[in-house]
């Protein structure tokens, strides 16, 4: 009996200390995930959320298998390179509604593959370039930002695959041609193609820059010629006024020299 109560002592102490063990490992986790996130399990995806967490940037210790990550309602300003790159299993990311300005190129690099939904409706995106967006094929939500409607709007709205029904979010807040602002960007597209407007008007600067290097060449060749015929003429009426001999040899010389 008192073997068996020692096996029995040792056995509920292990499960004790490994139970004090996992208690101090999630404590610990919980610990070094920002103030107002948590991770949950949602439709057996694992799902990491940090809705309303009063977050500026986007956190560094998000768990690598997380399939969906909410981030909305934060005050994130912008996206740097790289900020999602350590999570190559993420479906579904939300970046809705936080004060987001700008996203770096390589932003959501390492998601192509496996990224279906990406929501960035209701920011402050006024221009991003289509290269943010490269080899992404998720459907993307870009509506309810004060988007500045011109030909890089134009590239980006043809690159990315928009959410169904969100387009109509998608309206000129400013615009180059006045009468745009208010209206939803594809109905403006439809009658106006900001890049090749775009086009012409470089081509047209091109020609004016061209053509005032031509000017300014063609000035110069002219004042360098009646410079040298002023020289000339100068030289000559200094030539005729010589002695006869002496205003042969110069005018031999002279003519000799321009030849």
């Amino acid at each position: 009996m008192p073997a068996a109560r020692q096996v029995l002592l040792c056995s509920v102490t292990m499960q004790l200390l490994l139970q004090s063990l996992l208690l101090a490992s999630c404590l610990r986790s919980a610990a070094a995930f920002p103030k107002g996130c948590y991770p949950s399990e949602e439709e057996g995806l694992k799902t990491f959320r940090c809705s309303n967490a009063q977050l500026t940037e986007v956190p560094r210790d998000i768990p690598n298998d997380t399939n969906k990550l909410y981030l909305d309602s934060n005050r994130i300003p912008f996206l740097p390179r790289d900020a999602f790159r350590d999570l190559p299993l993420l479906l579904e990311l939300d970046l809705s509604h936080n004060a987001i300005t700008s996203v770096e190129s390589g932003a959501f690099r390492g998601l192509a593959e496996h990224l279906h939904s990406l929501d960035l409706s209701s920011n402050r995106l006024v221009s991003i370039s289509k290269d943010a967006f490269s080899n992404l094929k998720a459907k993307v939500n870009l509506s309810n930002n004060p988007w500045l409607c011109d030909c890089r709007l134009q590239e980006l709205i043809r690159t990315v695959d928009l959410v169904a029904g969100s387009s109509g979010g998608i309206t000129c807040h400013s615009s180059v041609q006045e009468e745009h602002v208010g209206k939803a960007f594809l109905q403006v597209i439809a009658d106006t193609d900001f890049c090749n407007a775009y086009k012409k008007t470089t081509d047209i600067a091109m020609l004016v820059t061209m053509f005032g290097w031509f000017a300014m060449v063609i000035s110069y060749l002219v004042y360098y010629v009646r410079q040298n015929q002023e020289d000339a003429r100068r030289h000559l009426e200094y030539l005729k006024s010589l002695p006869s001999k002496q205003r042969r040899s110069e005018e031999s010389s002279t003519i000799s020299t321009v030849v």
